[in-house]
């Protein structure tokens, strides 16, 4: 504290410089308050910190720095004098911030770099962001190229200067760090959106496929340019006026948002000098004689000119030599190629380049023509026009006439690059007269040129300045000039001569009607009309903007030239203006010979791609259009040229619209004979009907072609011609296949099948427009909707006007009183009406004769009459609703009708009728009032139910709905209890629309009697009521059209269309019942699922109780509870939903659950409001026998309840009845996920219901014939009890607890356990008064219930003494949210499942057995003391306290053992803790504990703690690789990103752990055995592999295993190995490939044998293969289908023989009975093989001599000191043993004793040098040393317990005595402090010892383990009490002394404290 008071007190600049990081850090701190308090920007304060700065940004302490970076951030913002530091800052931000590990450390870095340059210094910036792209960290690269993009973003290519970023742009693409390129790519897209194709020559030379990388990505970007968001201090005006614009929502105004300026490409490109790169003998080869010389010395300058951008230098010498070249050489190419070098030279050079301009016009080819057009051009560009005047004039008077032509035509091209300021009038005046000789000369292309050159001047400079020039002209050539002139202007209205005027007005100015009202829209309104152009005139449209070489080689023989042509044609119409597109000339071009007759597919498919394009970017006229269908058709069934046969088609199909296009097409197709090409032709229109949808396609028209079609021979036809009926069936729906029912059966069900396939489909929305159509709806979108938008599909049908055919004579025959006749004359309208298929709506007389035949006496008339009336509806389509009131109600007076059949087609008809007209059209007036008046019972039947199907679909009805009501009132009071009940079923319909007041008041003019009764029905119907639909109604095509006008916009924009996503198709079908009721079922399905009724609920528990309805309760749902529940669901959901609830297919189920799982959350109140219906069905589920139905209800359920207690909503005892038997039947569902799932919602349920309303139905499931479900019910219970205390038994605690206690006696093991667990937690809930509340039970089941108790009670100290106070919560968590792996737990060890509960008492307020008042002083102490906090075992601390009085010598203790107070460590306990998570079931409990060994594991110093929890802690990792292979896996519902982590953290502590040798050899065999087990098992898991990262796990294993073999005790290792292969081989229910790895990993182990013979256990090793030999011999191991495993055993046997030689048969000691196995003959045989027997027999002969011979074999000396040695070890022998060794060594001086010492401890190791030299004192007279320390030597030497060779038997068992060997200490100890050890007797250590390794499996062996020691522990605890000084201390194991003890030390703790 000191030295923070030194440095506290100093200023806050001195704090800064500081050399201590804490004091930096607080100067940072102060100087950032200081930086944003100081007001004044000039403030003498900055200039303190101006040579600071720097050092805050380059602080070593990265918290330090942070915290500098932002007070540095804060300087610069505020600081007038930040300026000076720029250049010293950022480079210290780019070189020690940008390489840092932390993202705020950087983000900070790039702010303070962005600041400087809103403080007015980007130049500087930039600089050093640049130089840091030269460092070699790549972390400094990319961080700086980001910066360099957040700049260039913000403050815009004005501010960022693009030039030198896009120098060192391409490097950084070629950078082999991955993470550069791609920040690299983002800057290129960044500088791309300022600079546009700019950016795309310097970047060429990149990787190609980085550069399609960055062309896809450029395609993305916006075309609106980007806006500067960050603005400099100096353009505060600016950012004013952004943040004003922004605050408004306002587009800037063009002159505002053109703050991006074009940049020239050339700017950004590199110079490069060629001047010194020319070849040196340049000059003379430019000179030779020999033309191929020169072409040497012109193709090198050539190759050097290419370059973009040249180096200025003197370029004079060069520029003469190629002038000469091209006026004097007489080789054309020559010329050409000088020419080209003069290009390139004056693009590269620019302005730079001189005046020099040669002319060789005179050359008719055309190759070198266009070289030296595109010289002088580029030439032009470098210099001004008045510069090169006089060269001009004087080419002008040349004599010939080709260069007086091109002369004139590069005037005119020159011309166009200037403007009127640019050619002054001196110039201007000799040009133009000039040009004035020129118009008069006799060559007529000079005449032409001139004309160009005069109209362009017209044009550019305007008519002011050339009309006094143009004055000596005659009218018809001065108006050949104003026509070049217009040509110059308009390209594409060139033409304009020759176009008719517009049918429609101009966009800009719409003239009004008449009547002021808006006009009316033809169709064709915007349409260019043109007549079509003569060839000459073409060619000259063409010429003025092709090139003039393009245009030769159209028609050339040479099919190379010809796609040159093509191409340059391409290029040229992609580059102009769309505007200025001559299109019907460029298409006639085209069309020139060899035009569609081209035979070369390349030229070809470049020629219809080229007609694609001019109807694309032109306005393309059909004029244009008709010229080039032809070829395309002809084209389009072509293998190679079809695709782009189809394009050109679609594109026509844009600009002329696809329905006259698609018009032309079928016709022209039909036309030829060429099959191929009609299949084809009708694939396109299938797919663009699909693309532009159906607008405006005459079907008609079509299909008399589409008949020819199906009658085609060629299959290929007739299939096409069929799918397009599918596509146009799509649109029309039924009414198509009126056009086809007179074709063969055959065909028609080809047709029909067809047409199946498209049910149920909706027409997709249109993708593509026709232009005109998309600029209409921009301009005029307002008269669209006005309009009423576009038409209904049936709308386009052709309509035939049938009234012609309805004569007097028919309409007389329909009358006639002979029903024959009348039958005749009904069959005549039937075939009138078929053979129309859609006729208009008038006809004539015939509704008023129909009408009487609906009141015929013959009922078979009738019947025919509505079939014609269903007949008509159809063909007539809107038309239809002004017959409603004629015909249409006569149709429901025969619902009346007393037969059914009559009836159910009257139904029909009205059906039909209402699906066309909508149903407003039959409530309006007073006829279904009148309707209803009849008694008639069938007609207020089906009228009632007609209309409660009806209503609720409308949003809106006409008033004169309320004169249904008295007759509604009079059906409520009907004789006929059919009426009644239709009448009760429409009120709640009726008063949606009319409202619970006006029906009441209807009631007035009923009698009293009725009166009342009426009200009472209106009252329930009131809570029954259904919701408006949100939605407009969807009656009926017609009526939707009608009521929806905007849907309806065929035409409308794309955004529209896909807004709307095809609701055009779907609502344009009029004619059509199914699609009419897929489009309703669309529409009902974004509504409201459940509707919320406020009483309904209620009403429904009352009728249930009432007795009105079913009471819910049955053991199999029969069919009247799904009908009940099928009709109280009518009225309160959706009527689409209760179709999928009640639908037989499950998948319907699935889905309806889905939506209901969406809806959840936003329709909670609704849901809430049907909930008892909503758990009604789902327990209907219950029953299904389909587990993918039962999985999504247990989800659902799991939301629904997580959802009720969030809305805090408690269920009913109604619910939960109805409900609850049928959810815990499913507690005992045979699949485990199942039951998981069940236990969850349970654990749910009781925060939404009492747990003791819970408490019977779980006590009711215990009776359940199900064994599972009586355990799982009293698992439950168990756990109810121990979260709610006693009182949660219901009726009472005694009569609840006499019937769980019956269960102990229960025939299954799990129902017997569940049963004692469940008396257990009442235990330790209420103690001893359990025995009462259980009553008598037989002894037996006490006994057994006893013994339960009492290893409880054992368990619970220690269960609670582990968990801290921070755990308790997390504990409580995880044992409610996920019990599954406790419950599963229980079985194998049931006091498991007490610990956890005994855990969870703890933290319970309902616990009676410690107040509360305990409870607080604990928590009290566990913060403020650390060491109560780490351990709050206080038992444990008890122990402490009590030793210290012994005074046992600290020194003593240490040397003896490290290890000695492992048992009253809190370290320890912590790892036990966290080690029993690492097997938990929750994964993220598992993965946080992996996570805090694996920080333990990779800490050199802290990894040593983890020795001697080792085989726990592999055990806690197996259980958990068994309980993700058997569990995880196989949970759909589980994230298998969460199983691959998992996995991960598994095998990266594995890794790390037996990476440490000295931990790794303390893993046991039988641990290794199974861990081997667990990782092979995971390797050779196919499930893992298909998971995503699954491969790198399956490759980590193998790596571990490798480590796992390695680093292992290799006696262990081999033993693990030998047991599982034999197990493995006895099994056949494992993989097969599981033995195979067993091998594999054994012979890695014999392959590295020789290096670690001497540390491995022989004799063990051999007990194992005799073990294995015995249960395999030779004759079974050959057997097998494999004899790998006999090999392998082989080579183990033979290679330990090889490496031992005879002394091998000395390791069989171990083996009790040799004879059971072939081992000793098989090593025997080996031995005699290797010629060792005989030195084997003259060892033995020798053994007798011992010690008294002088030279003996190494094995004899080994024999010896193996005996010594043991002797030592021996607890009683240990003192012989030392005198013997000291003897052999006196007589022996040069033994080695090295090799028997190195593999024992070093304790042990010093123990007997120790010994040694007390005997020699002893012997020589020397001095004793203490006595105590020889003691105390000799009282531990049974802990001693050397790893390796002297005693197999205690290395291998060292692990597992551990706690008995504790208690051996223990015992002595208490013998030196005069203690009696009166406790009962324990074996001798020296018997555990001898004891032979067993095979066993771990888990029994930490079970064994973990009781050894706590038994141990608890012995030394009662010792230790029973002789304490204070008898306050006495221990007692029973909860009321614990508590006793518990509240005494308490208090003494409270009293030091005070």
């Amino acid at each position: 504290m000191g030295d923070d008071s030194e440095w506290m007190k100093l200023p806050i600049d001195q704090k800064c410089e500081h050399k201590v990081w804490k004091a930096r850090l607080n100067g940072y701190e102060e100087a950032l308050k200081l930086f944003q308090r100081i007001g004044d920007e000039k403030s003498p304060e900055w200039g303190k910190f101006l040579g600071l700065v720097k050092k805050f940004v380059t602080d070593s302490n990265a918290v330090a720095q942070l915290k500098g970076l932002e007070a540095v951030l804060a300087f610069v913002e505020n600081a007038h004098v930040a300026g000076k530091t720029t250049q010293e800052v950022v480079s210290a931000v780019v070189t020690k911030v940008f390489n840092q590990p932390k993202a705020r450390a950087k983000e900070l870095g790039a702010d303070i770099c962005l600041m400087y340059i809103e403080i007015e210094k980007p130049e500087m910036v930039q600089d050093e962001l640049l130089k840091g792209l030269d460092n070699k960290n790549p972390k400094i690269v990319v961080a700086c190229i980001e910066t360099l993009r957040k700049a260039l973003s913000e403050f815009g290519s004005k501010i960022v200067s693009l030039k030198p970023v896009v120098k060192v742009l391409v490097k950084q693409f070629e950078s082999r760090e991955k993470a550069v390129r791609d920040e690299a790519k983002l800057l290129a897209v960044e500088i791309y959106k300022w600079i546009r194709d700019a950016l795309r020559p310097p970047l060429q030379n990149i990787n190609t496929v980085q550069l399609k990388e960055l062309e896809e990505e450029w395609v993305k970007l916006p075309l609106t340019p980007p806006k500067q968001t960050r603005f400099l201090r100096s353009q505060q005006d600016l950012k004013a006026k952004f943040e004003q614009h922004q605050a408004q929502g306002e587009e800037q105004s063009d002159d505002e948002g053109k703050t991006v300026e074009a940049v020239d490409p050339y700017e950004l490109l590199e110079a490069i000098e060629i001047l010194s790169k020319m070849p040196k003998d340049f000059y003379e080869k430019i000179e030779a004689k020999k033309w191929q010389e020169r072409k040497e010395a012109l193709e090198a300058v050539e190759a050097l000119s290419k370059n973009p951008k040249l180096e200025i230098g003197d370029y004079g010498d060069l520029v003469r030599a190629l002038k000469k070249v091209v006026g004097k050489d007489a080789n054309v190419m020559l010329v050409s190629l000088a020419a080209k070098c003069l290009v390139g030279l004056a693009t590269g050079l620019r302005k730079k380049f001189g005046t020099y301009a040669g002319q060789k016009f005179k050359e008719k080819k055309p190759q070198v023509v266009q070289a030296l057009q595109e010289a002088i051009d580029a030439i032009f560009l470098t210099t001004t026009l008045q510069n090169l005047s006089d060269d001009i004039l004087a080419v002008m008077d040349n004599k010939n006439p080709s260069i007086k032509q091109q002369a004139s035509l590069f005037l005119a091209r020159s011309f166009r690059h200037c403007t009127q300021s640019t050619v002054p009038k001196s110039v201007l005046k000799s040009f133009c007269a000039a040009l004035l000789k020129q118009v008069n000369d006799s060559a007529p292309e000079v005449r032409d040129a001139a004309f160009e050159a005069l109209g362009t001047a017209l044009k550019v400079v305007g008519e002011k300045a050339v009309n006094p020039f143009l004055t000596d002209l005659d009218k018809l050539k001065l108006d050949k000039v104003w026509f070049s002139r217009r040509m110059e202007g308009e390209q594409t209205a060139m033409f304009c001569v020759f176009l008719q005027p517009s049918a429609g007005p101009s966009k800009k100015s719409k003239p009004t009607s008449a009547a002021g009202g808006k006009p009316k829209k033809t169709p064709d309104s915007k349409e260019v009309t043109e007549s079509e152009l003569p060839p000459e005139v073409c060619e000259e449209l063409a010429a003025g903007v092709l090139p003039s070489f393009c245009l030769q080689q159209l028609d050339s023989a040479n099919w190379k030239e010809r796609l040159a042509s093509m191409e340059e044609f391409q290029r040229s119409v992609e580059t102009m203006e769309t505007t200025l597109i001559p299109c019907q000339a460029l298409v006639k071009m085209l069309a020139k010979k060899p035009g569609w007759k081209e035979t070369n597919f390349q030229v070809m498919q470049m020629k219809l791609h080229i007609v694609a394009l001019i109807a694309q970017r032109g306005e393309f006229s059909k004029t244009a259009a008709s010229l080039v269908l032809d070829g395309l058709v002809d084209k389009v069934g072509d293998i190679k040229c079809g695709g782009n046969a189809k394009e050109g088609l679609t594109a026509i199909g844009e600009a002329c619209s696809l329905p006259w296009t698609a018009e032309q097409v079928v016709s022209m197709a039909f036309a030829q004979k060429n099959p191929k090409n009609q299949a084809e032709t009708l694939n396109w229109l299938s797919n663009a009907m699909k693309e532009f949808g159906f607008a405006g396609i005459n079907v008609k028209g079509f299909i008399y072609n589409v008949k020819t079609a199906l009658g085609a021979t060629n299959p290929a036809v007739r299939t096409a011609a069929i799918t397009l009926l599918g596509v146009m069936y799509l649109y029309m729906g039924s009414p198509l296949r009126m056009f086809f029912e007179d074709e063969k059966p055959a065909l028609l069900s080809q047709i029909d099948a067809e047409f199946e396939k498209m049910q149920g489909q909706s027409a997709p929305a249109p993708v593509r427009f026709t232009k005109k159509t998309v600029l209409e709806d921009a301009g005029d979108g307002e008269e669209k909707e006005e309009d009423g938008g576009g038409q209904d599909v049936m709308d386009m049908l052709p309509r035939t006007d049938v009234s012609d055919k309805i004569t007097s004579d028919l309409v007389s025959k329909i009358e006639d009183r002979n029903w024959k006749i009348r039958k005749e004359g009904l069959d005549e309208v039937a075939a009138i009406i078929s053979e129309a298929k859609f006729i208009k709506a008038n006809i004539g007389e015939l509704p008023l004769a129909l009408k009487g035949r609906l009141n015929d006496s013959n009922k078979i008339l009738v019947q025919q009459t509505l079939t014609i009336l269903q007949q008509l509806a159809t063909a007539m389509g809107l038309g239809l609703k002004q017959h409603v009131k004629a015909l249409g109600i006569s149709v429901i007076t025969v619902l009346g009708d007393s037969k059914l059949n009559v009836r159910t087609a009257a139904m029909a008809t009205l059906q039909a009728w209402v699906e066309q007209t909508g149903i407003k059209e039959w409530l309006e007036g007073e006829d279904l009032s009148e309707e209803l008046k009849r008694e008639n019972p069938f007609l207020r039947q089906e009228v009632l139910s007609w209309l409660s199907e009806k209503l609720p679909t409308l949003r809106t009805v006409p008033g004169d709905l309320m004169l249904c009501v008295p007759q509604l009132y009079a059906c409520l009071e009907d004789r006929n209890g059919d009426v009644r009940k239709k009448a009760q079923d429409a009120l709640p319909t009726f008063m949606m629309h009319l409202g619970y007041d006006k029906m009441c008041k209807a009631t007035g003019k009923l009698k009293p009697a009725s009166k009342d009764q009426v009200i009472a029905m209106l009252e329930k119907a009131r809570a029954a009521m259904p919701a408006k639909p949100i939605g407009p109604a969807k009656t009926g095509g017609g009526d939707a059209s009608k009521s929806q006008p905007a849907s309806e916009d065929l035409y409308s924009k794309p955004d529209v269309k896909k807004a709307r996503g095809g609701v055009t198709a779907k609502k344009s079908v009029a004619g059509k019942k199914l699609a009419a009721k897929s489009v309703k079922d669309e529409e009902d399905k974004s509504g409201p699922i459940f509707i919320h009724m406020p009483n309904a609920k209620d009403q429904r528990i009352k009728e249930e109780k009432q007795l009105k309805i079913l009471k819910w309760n049955f053991i199999t749902p029969r069919d009247e509870y799904v009908e009940q529940l099928k009709a109280q669901m009518s009225t309160c959901c959706a009527k689409w939903l209760q179709e999928e609830l009640f639908h037989f297919d499950f998948q319907r189920h699935v889905k309806a659950i889905g939506v209901m799982i969406e809806r959840l959350e936003s329709e909670s109140e609704a849901t809430i409001s049907c909930l008892d219906l909503i758990l009604k069905w789902l327990t209907l589920r219950f029953f299904d026998t389909n587990t993918t139905v039962l999985m999504k209800v247990l989800e659902y359920l799991k939301l629904l309840f997580a959802m009720l207690n969030t809305e805090n909503y408690h269920l009913t005892e109604y619910e939960a009845n109805s409900f609850l038997p049928y959810l815990i039947v499913k507690v005992g569902e045979s699949k485990d996920v199942v039951r998981k799932d069940v236990r969850a919602i349970l654990t749910m349920l009781c925060k939404v219901y009492p747990a003791s309303k819970v408490f019977p139905f779980l006590m009711d499931g215990t009776k359940s014939k199900n064994s599972k479900q009586r355990a799982e019910c009293l698992e439950e219970l168990g756990c109810l009890i121990e979260v709610y205390g006693i009182n949660v038994c219901q009726p009472t605690p005694a009569k609840s607890m006499k019937e769980i206690a019956v269960h102990i006696s229960d025939r299954d093991t799990s129902v017997r356990n569940a049963a004692l667990n469940t008396v257990v937690a009442v235990y330790n809930v209420c103690g001893d008064q359990v025995y009462k509340l259980i009553g008598n039970l037989s002894e037996k089941d006490m006994s057994m219930l006893e013994e339960r108790i009492k290893r409880s009670a054992k368990k619970t100290s220690a269960a609670t003494a582990k968990q801290s106070a921070t755990d308790r919560p997390q504990r409580e968590h995880t044992m409610n949210s996920n019990s599954t792996f406790l419950r599963k737990a229980q079985h194998e060890d049931p006091n498991k499942l007490n610990q956890a509960r005994q855990n969870a008492q703890f933290s319970e307020s309902s616990n009676p057995s410690i107040p509360k008042e305990f409870q607080l002083d604990l928590d009290m102490i566990e913060m403020d003391q650390s060491r109560v906090c780490e351990l709050p075992d206080l038992v444990q601390h008890k122990l402490d306290e009590l030793l210290e009085p012994i005074m046992i010598p600290e020194p003593k203790i240490r040397s003896i053992s490290p290890h000695f107070d492992d048992l009253h460590n809190s370290t320890a306990s912590t790892i036990n803790f966290v080690i029993s998570q690492v097997a938990s079931g929750d994964i993220n409990t598992s993965i946080q504990a992996l996570a805090q060994i694996d920080e333990v594991l990779r800490q050199e110093g802290k990894a040593e703690v983890m020795s001697g929890h080792i085989d726990q802690f592999l055990i806690a990792t197996f259980m958990q690789l068994r309980l993700i292979y058997s569990t995880h896996m196989a949970d759909d519902h589980l994230d298998k990103t969460d199983i691959i982590k998992l996995y991960s953290c598994i095998i990266g502590n594995m890794l790390s752990l037996f990476s440490m040798e000295s931990l790794a050899r303390e893993a046991s065999m039988g641990v290794l055995k199974d861990l081997m087990h667990g990782l092979i098992t995971l390797m050779l898991d196919g499930r893992v592999e298909d998971i995503k990262d699954g491969q790198q796990v399956i490759r980590s294993v193998n790596l571990l295993v490798i480590r796992v073999l390695e680093k292992s005790d290799q006696t262990n290792m081999i033993s693990a190995l030998l047991v599982l292969l034999q197990d493995s081989l006895m099994t056949t229910a494992g993989p097969p490939m599981f033995s195979e790895l067993v091998m594999k990993c054994l012979w890695r182990i014999i392959r590295f044998l020789p290096m670690n013979i001497d540390n491995i256990n022989l004799d063990r090793i051999l007990l194992d293969v005799h073990n294995f030999m015995k249960v395999f011999p030779k004759e079974k191991l050959k057997q097998l289908k494999s004899d790998v495993p006999h090999r392998t055993l082989k080579t183990l046997l033979h290679t330990l023989c090889k490496l031992t030689g005879a002394k091998i048969l000395d390791h069989l000691s171990m083996i009790e009975n040799r004879n059971e196995s072939e081992l000793e003959a098989h090593l025997r045989r080996v031995v005699k093989h290797s010629g060792n027997l005989s030195g084997l027999k003259s060892d033995r002969g020798n053994e007798k001599s011992g010690l008294r011979t002088d030279r003996m074999s190494k094995a004899k000396v080994s024999d010896i000191l193996s005996e010594i040695f043991k002797k030592i070890g021996s607890k009683e022998n240990t003192k012989e043993g030392l005198t013997e060794l000291y003897e052999y060594k006196q007589k022996y001086s040069d033994t080695d004793l090295e090799p028997f010492l190195k593999n024992t401890s070093q304790f042990f190791q010093s123990y007997v040098e120790r010994g040694l030299r007390v005997i020699e004192s002893e012997r020589e007279g020397k001095a004793r040393i203490q006595t105590s320390a020889g003691t105390g030597l000799t009282m531990y030497v049974s802990a001693v317990t050397p790893q390796n060779c002297i005693d197999s038997n205690l290395s291998s068992t060292n692990e597992e005595l551990k706690p008995a060997v504790y208690y051996e200490r223990l015992k002595i100890l208490r013998q030196r402090q005069g203690l009696e050890n009166t406790s009962r007797q324990r074996p001798p250590i020296s018997s555990l010892l001898s004891s032979k390794p067993s095979v066993a499996s771990s888990t029994a062996m930490l079970h064994s383990k973990l009781s050894q020691l706590k038994e141990s522990r608890e012995l030394y605890q009662q010792e230790h009490n029973a002789h304490s000084y204070s008898p306050t201390h006495t221990h007692s194991t029973s909860p009321a002394a614990n508590l006793d003890d518990l509240k005494k030390r308490l208090e003494r703790i409270k009293s030091n404290r005070q």
